[in-house]
């Protein structure tokens, strides 16, 4: 029987193919490592950009070379819709002149 290590956040949500966390409920969608260096690397990449981030490395066991089924966490992943972004510019209003 053969392994593969994947990362999980303290969400419970997994590091996905396409950058970003998912639920775990589409097994195609969420990265696996064959070697825990490469994943204990990816983990700290990660948490050098989201300072908050509390994840760890979680080994399973494949079945037939593929994953088997995970936890899929209660926690909603948040979609880009979702996340509230700063404006690029801050309007600044013109100076008053003194007459």
């Amino acid at each position: 029987m053969s392994h593969r290590y994947l990362i999980r956040n303290q969400l419970g949500h997994w590091w996905g193919r396409g950058k970003r966390w998912v639920d775990g409920r589409e097994l195609a969608r969420v990265a696996s490592w064959e070697h825990r260096d490469e994943v204990a690397n990816t983990l700290f990449e990660l948490s050098s950009h989201d300072f908050e981030l509390r994840g760890e490395v979680v080994e399973v066991e494949t079945v037939d070379g593929q994953l088997p089924k995970l936890e899929i966490s209660a926690i909603p992943v948040p979609s880009d819709d979702d996340e509230s972004e700063l404006p690029l510019e801050i309007a600044v209003s013109d100076p008053i002149e003194n007459p």
